[in-house]
């Protein structure tokens, strides 16, 4: 893929993202943070489905969303993505700047939103703060997208498998939100569209304005054209 192309699909998917959390925001403080008609369907679900096994396992899952998990995950995924120390050093500084701008800028939205959480007598775990959008959503989302756009610049081959097994770990960390009451679900999907429009723009931004010898060349996909015809340089 080309370099303009990465960043216009990048630009377009962060944008998109971006207008659907903003409507989503508008609904929520429209109903001055009350929970959605699929928020109270969904709570009702998983307490009534709730068992001491699927609250462990959620307890579990839900850890690796927060601290420094994510973190450790992304800089693994920079030192992955470069060929050469410039590169996998760039790649490292824009993914920790990623999340942790991402992490900050969502924080910014929750205490502008203060939506209320759900009521505390249904949670499962530990939880603190404002509910919309959900933080360990939002964190493991971004990890997972860092994460995929360096197996897929890297691992050109079985790279799908890869990178379908990672974006799931960050849906689960959201549906535990949901499952553990610590969260409506609308909350949860805020924090995947927040992650997603952020992640998108980073990712434009990088592509558009880092130098060259910075960003390692993405492998051709099927998907590319292919020359149909002999190579026009008369040095060859």
């Amino acid at each position: 893929m080309k370099r303009q192309d990465a960043a216009d699909l990048a630009g377009s998917v962060g944008l998109g993202a971006w207008a659907a959390f903003g409507l989503l925001a508008m609904l929520v403080i429209g109903h001055d943070g009350a929970p959605l008609s699929p928020d109270d369907q969904v709570l009702a679900w998983s307490l009534h489905h709730r068992s001491d096994h699927l609250v462990a396992l959620a307890r579990g899952v839900t850890a690796t969303g927060t601290g420094v998990v994510p973190y450790v995950l992304v800089v693994l995924a920079g030192l992955l993505a470069g060929r050469s120390v410039r590169q996998r050093l760039a790649a490292v500084a824009l993914g920790v700047f990623c999340l942790a701008a991402g992490q900050a800028l969502r924080y910014g939205v929750m205490l502008l939103v203060q939506r209320p959480r759900p009521p505390h007598a249904d949670w499962a775990t530990h939880a603190s703060g404002w509910s919309f959008p959900s933080g360990h959503t939002t964190t493991a989302a971004l990890a997972a997208i860092v994460v995929s756009v360096a197996l897929r610049v890297r691992v050109p081959r079985g790279h799908a498998l890869l990178t379908g097994v990672v974006p799931l770990w960050g849906l689960a960390v959201g549906l535990t939100r949901a499952e553990l009451a610590v969260h409506w679900c609308t909350d949860v999907l805020g924090g995947w569209l927040f992650a997603i429009g952020w992640s998108g723009l980073c990712l434009c931004a990088a592509s558009w304005w880092l130098p060259e010898q910075f960003i390692p060349r993405m492998p051709h996909t099927a998907a590319d054209p292919a020359e149909g015809h002999a190579r026009q340089d008369p040095d060859c």
